[in-house]
């Protein structure tokens, strides 16, 4: 919990050194604390408000009578007090985690080093694939037209360790009654983000005189996100939608002021000093403009060398009723009381997916999403724009810093959704075909989405109910969507030889041909396949993106791009099959080196504290699954299922965390779920106190 708020405050140098600047200057100009301020200022006085601080009470209380954790004493600090605007810090990260992308500046420093066409085919705005949520309409692949800057590559480096991690999504679903077993319906939720000691989730089951509410929560936020309670079950995984824009502006005044439209305004300038433990403290600028936050200058002072003064506007530097709208959620009494809720979902952008004791089923976006216009016309926020031409104005009913009616975004009814599906599945691949509105260009592959669809699809058809244990299942299946469309690729390496001695001891690539494509960790397989894709992805790539100087850790095209690219093109020399060979041959002699003999010898999950102390990690495990199953791992960032759960209304809802419900090394709960999620198994979700606890309900302040 303190660390969020010392990462959104930018105060994490004061406590562990030099090492965090970098963070620290960021965040304190995007001004995330003056945010949080807004939106508490907003909450204070409400039912919501009071129960967040009883909370921050409880906190405070636990804080004082327990005895310092174990981390405070190793760095020799003390825990400061909590606080309500600290909890509203917490959403606030969540937020930027999962909607704070810099995909636009990408994209931009992509068209001028390799041009517009070749942009356009490696990181199109959409993606050719016919597995959208909503399975109807037609899609329009237009593209954007030119930046009003170009960013530094520099610029671009730096915010890369700042943005929404690529591994970030999730999958969900929702089944009505006419296919389950029980005839009422199943939600499937599991969030894919960051595996970290302790978990990013705090399981809680709270019960009150009317509302009976279990599920998680994030540490430091009181209320469950995702979860089932007495009436109906939710699950959440990220829209992808467009909720942040860039901005260059014309600068006068030595760069204090600021041309917009036909005036002159002064940027919203002060000063603020980054307190360093064991070093020298670094003096920074934080700027607004009428959009919101200014990025300005790198932590050593450099201005950025291109677009020197870049506004960012994003939904969450509002004061938004996101808590709010999940307490309500939590004592909702059915759809309609649900939906009720939802509409004050501000931000992250998401698709929620819902069902209710009365066997409504439901999928609608929530979170609000701009509109912009320049000259009075609807554009994409697919470009950078130039702020002093008042190109991509959001509405009137954006207030950065301040509270927002947001007049002028999407509204409710126009954004994409369905009540009562008979079954629906999201794995962030696009929303629909057709929005009414610009949503984003920023959706997954469709492999975790057209798996999901495929095994729904053929049990719905089938005579054999979806029952609880087949969610269970569909959660954990590892059949690696992208093998299918790489395989013809495969065949032409295999073709073309120059695969490797025959001498290695390292599977084949016939072995490849003759594979089901499931990323078991016992297999081998998986482990060559994941190794060649790698490898064929990086020789096709590389010396392009070299050339056009690009950054190093410029991300490379994403692999439905890779494995639908023409056999001729460009990119593979006019001879694909040559360059998947090179990579097979190169592949094998590495598994031979490492002497690795099973996928599980590379696929590795690893659970790491902050702090980087070896003894508070929890230990590895062999994993199955990758970025192209419905059971996701991605190794590089050791990201996958944060929470599992399957919710029912039978009385079985299980669920399971990735290690343990307790931070504190010393407690049973420190790992107790961890083999169990490891296993691709479950526990009960719900919690009952023991026959000696009597439980009662009275009225009081709070």
């Amino acid at each position: 919990m303190d660390l969020y708020r010392r990462l959104l405050t930018g105060q994490l140098s004061e406590l562990v050194g030099a090492s965090t600047v970098d963070s620290d200057a960021f965040h304190r100009q995007m001004d995330f604390k003056a945010a949080a301020e807004a939106t508490w200022e907003r909450t204070e006085g409400t039912e919501t408000g009071d129960v967040v601080e009883a909370y921050v009470d409880g906190v405070n209380h636990a804080r004082e009578a327990e005895r310092t954790p174990l981390e405070y004493r190793l760095l020799e600090a003390e825990p400061r007090g909590w606080t309500p605007t600290a909890s509203l810090l917490v959403s606030k990260q969540i937020a930027w985690g999962l909607t704070g992308s810099f995909r636009t500046l990408r994209r931009a420093l992509a068209r001028d080093r390799l041009g517009s066409e070749a942009t356009a085919t490696l990181y199109p705005r959409l993606l050719d694939h016919e597995t959208p949520i909503l399975r109807e309409g037609e899609v329009s692949f237009a593209e954007s037209v030119a930046d009003a800057a170009v960013p530094d590559p520099g610029l671009v480096s730096w915010l890369a360790d700042f943005e929404t991690d690529p591994g970030i999504g999730s999958n969900s679903w929702v089944v009505s009654g006419e296919h389950t077993a029980s005839g009422d319906p199943i939600v499937a939720n599991d969030p894919h983000l960051e595996l970290s000691v302790p978990p990013v989730w705090y399981e809680q089951h709270v019960v009150g005189a009317e509302f009976d509410t279990r599920g998680v929560a994030f540490p430091g936020v009181p209320f469950v996100v995702i979860g089932q309670n007495h009436a109906g079950a939710w699950g959440f995984t990220n829209a992808g939608a467009d909720a942040i824009d860039f901005y260059t502006y014309e600068t006068v005044d030595d760069g204090d002021a600021y041309r917009y439209g036909d005036e002159t305004r002064q940027f919203d300038t002060r000063t603020e000093t980054i307190a360093v433990d064991g070093g020298e403290n670094v003096d920074i600028e934080v700027k607004r403009s009428v959009h919101g936050a200014v990025l300005t200058q790198y932590p050593d002072g450099d201005g950025f060398a291109v677009a020197d003064e870049l506004g960012v506007a994003w939904t969450g530097l509002s004061a938004t009723r996101t808590v709010e709208a999940v307490r309500e959620l939590n004592r909702s009494n059915g759809l309609e009381e649900a939906e009720a809720a939802i509409r004050k979902f501000d931000e992250p952008t998401q698709n929620f997916v819902y069902a209710d004791d009365a066997g409504n089923t439901y999928f609608w976006v929530t979170g609000q999403i701009p509109i912009r216009r320049t000259d009075g016309e609807p554009v994409r926020g697919t470009r950078i724009f130039d702020g002093s031409a008042r190109e991509g104005e959001w509405g009137d009913g954006y207030t950065p810093y301040g509270e927002s009616s947001w007049e002028g975004f999407v509204p409710f009814e126009e954004k994409p959704g369905v009540r009562n599906p008979d079954y629906l599945a999201t794995a962030n691949q696009r929303i629909t075909n057709d929005p009414e509105h610009y949503l984003s260009e920023g959706y997954a592959p469709p492999f975790r989405g057209q798996r999901i669809y495929d095994r729904l699809d053929a049990r719905a058809q089938s005579d054999e109910p979806m029952d609880a244990a087949f969610h269970r299942d569909l959660q954990t299946d590892v059949v690696d969507g992208r093998y299918e469309l790489f395989r013809p690729i495969i065949e032409e390496a295999v073709a073309a030889g120059s695969a490797g001695s025959d001498d290695l001891d390292a599977p084949t690539g016939e072995s490849l041909l003759e594979w089901d494509g499931e990323m078991r960790p016992d297999l081998a397989e998986p482990l060559l396949f994941d190794q060649w894709l790698r490898t064929f992805r990086d020789l096709t790539f590389i010396d392009e993106f070299s050339e056009a100087e690009l950054p190093v850790e410029f991300a490379e095209p994403n692999d439905w791009v890779l494995g639908t690219l023409p056999a001729d093109s460009d990119y593979f020399d006019g001879d694909r099959a040559a360059v998947a060979a090179e990579a097979l041959g190169t592949v094998r002699k590495r598994i031979d080196d490492e002497q690795w003999e099973r996928y599980g010898d590379w696929n590795r999950v690893r659970f790491e504290h902050p702090f980087d102390e070896p003894f508070l990690n929890y230990d590895q495990h062999p994993t199955a699954g990758s970025a192209g199953t419905v059971r996701n791992f991605h190794s590089e960032a050791s990201t996958g299922a944060s929470w599992r759960m399957v919710a029912t209304f039978d009385g079985d809802s299980r669920a399971v965390l990735p290690g343990g419900n307790s931070g504190d090394y010393f407690s049973d709960h420190y790992d107790d779920q961890l083999t169990t999620w490891a296993n691709g198994e479950y526990k009960s979700m719900r919690r009952t106190l023991p026959e000696s606890v009597d439980l009662q309900f009275t009225e009081g302040d709070r």
